[in-house]
């Protein structure tokens, strides 16, 4: 499925073409940098969240990048 970036000022997110999912990076107060995937009850999958953190904004798209795959 497709997925569109929308410019945040908190960080970067990216918003799947159904509308039913949501993948954030942003970066913590701590330095890090935290990654969420969100996926909503309505969603054909079901519903599912995850997170993790990350110590470089480059790991942190990689690991953004596998969520949307």
């Amino acid at each position: 499925m497709d997925w569109t970036e929308v410019t945040r000022q908190t960080g970067r997110e990216w918003e799947r073409a159904d509308g039913n999912a949501i993948v954030r990076a942003r970066r913590t107060a701590g330095g890090d940098w935290a990654v969420t995937y969100e996926r909503l009850t309505q969603a054909p999958e079901g519903s599912t969240y995850e997170r993790t953190t990350a110590p470089t904004e480059d790991d942190a798209l990689a690991v953004a990048a596998e969520f949307r795959d």
